[in-house]
């Protein structure tokens, strides 16, 4: 198994073999609990403009995502997984946005299987990446807004290789590094309303689902679903 790590818009593009796209504060902890929270389906998309023409058309679908870590005006929801815990998604369509997490996704063209990333569903990564053993494996940090590489995401992608190759992980020496670095921000008093300092731990609780979520596309569009068995 070829295990390679990529960053960034560029590095989606680059990806081949099974590709994980990770996005841990927060696109992909947030779907994470989304489907916890009973959805049956999240649409990913890169621009704001499908978003609301899907809702147009759709009028049950609910909105959720940021740009510069802010709800989007019109949208249901943000990108806080705190502001969706006690929520009933059940059967819902989620159509999401992000400024990273869903550009790797719609970017990762030349991918042949395609999956989401974070810390909450890493050892379920791991098993099925093991189960499928595929030849080629890449694994893309989305960074900060898809700019620059950013902790969170590169310890993710080092997380899931290291379990893969049989390496040692600290995990909690990682977690130590993020909330001294790029985990600060959750703890500003001018974002809580947005980015609340609960969603630090709730995108940093290790392997809190045994789900992974698979995107694939679906006519036009590139759909995320759920998949719980893959022994």
């Amino acid at each position: 198994m070829n295990i390679n790590i990529f960053h960034l818009i560029e590095g989606a593009k680059a990806a081949t073999g099974l590709t994980i796209v990770i996005d841990v504060f927060r696109a992909f902890s947030l779907a994470c609990y989304a489907f916890d929270r009973g959805a049956a389906k999240i649409i990913p998309v890169g621009d704001v403009e499908t978003a609301f023409s899907l809702k147009k058309s759709h009028p049950e679908y609910i909105l959720m995502g940021e740009r510069s870590e802010n709800k989007i005006p019109g949208f249901d929801f943000g990108n806080s997984p705190t502001h969706i815990l006690q929520e009933n998604f059940i059967g819902k369509t989620l159509v999401h946005t992000t400024s990273a997490g869903t550009q790797g996704l719609i970017n990762a063209i030349n991918a042949k299987e395609l999956l989401t990333g974070s810390f909450v569903n890493a050892g379920a990564i791991v098993q099925y990446i093991r189960n499928i053993n595929p030849s080629e494996v890449s694994l893309v940090s989305m960074g900060y807004s898809a700019l620059f590489p950013i902790e969170e995401d590169t310890f993710c992608a080092e997380y899931i290789k290291n379990e893969l190759e049989g390496k040692n992980n600290d995990f909690n020496s990682m977690k130590k590094i993020i909330y001294a670095s790029s985990g600060k921000r959750f703890f500003e008093v001018e974002k809580q309303a947005y980015s609340p300092s609960s969603d630090f731990e709730l995108c940093l609780d290790l392997n809190r689902f045994k789900f992974v979520l698979r995107a694939s596309l679906q006519g036009d569009l590139m759909v995320l679903k759920r998949i719980d068995e893959f022994d």
